[in-house]
């Protein structure tokens, strides 16, 4: 009987377990990450009933523009004072669309 695992994009580099726990899934199916490095994660469900989480970075800060950080910093900053345009309803053009 063939059992082939699944090819990993670290193939050929020595991976070694650098802690090991144990733990449980809450009520609505969550599971608690001890001293994760990363907030977001990519999940992958394995056939064989495994989970691979890969850490993601959603933007770098660096990745944008730094006219676009001080247009945002300018943003929040009137919006922190309350310096903020009236809320839009929506209704009217949803209506008008269909």
């Amino acid at each position: 009987m063939n059992t082939a695992a699944p090819k990993s994009k670290t193939a050929g580099k020595d991976i070694s377990i650098i802690r090991e726990y144990d733990t449980t899934a809450d009520a609505k199916n969550r599971v608690s990450l001890r001293g994760e490095k990363a907030k977001y994660f990519h999940v992958k469900e394995l056939s064989n009933g495994s989970y691979v989480l890969e850490p993601r970075v959603l933007v770098s800060p660096d990745a944008i523009p730094a006219r676009t950080l001080k247009m945002l910093n300018r943003s929040v900053a009137q919006l922190k004072k309350g310096n903020a345009s009236a809320p839009i309803v929506l209704p009217p053009f949803i209506k008008a669309g269909k």
